[in-house]
């Protein structure tokens, strides 16, 4: 499985580890994901997320339902 966040979409970027000597290699900067369960009222059931801790705050700002009613329309299966 990917490491990208279902609802925000957000993924890993790519940059630079710089040593004291200004040295520079490639680095990944991995996005702060979270498995977690949501109770779905409308549905009647647990759902099942990999959410950045973003989208988790989105989630309390928003609601569920309306994350869901937005993932759906991206196309995404929820």
């Amino acid at each position: 499985m990917s490491r990208v966040c279902q609802v925000t979409g957000k993924k890993a970027l790519v940059g630079n580890r710089v040593s004291h000597s200004n040295h520079k290699t490639k680095r990944r900067l991995e996005v702060n994901l979270r498995n977690k369960r949501f109770w779905f009222e409308e549905e009647s059931r647990w759902l099942r997320l990999r959410l950045s801790a973003r989208a988790m705050r989105l989630i309390d700002k928003q609601g569920l339902a309306q994350v869901v009613r937005d993932m759906r329309a991206r196309g995404e299966k929820v």
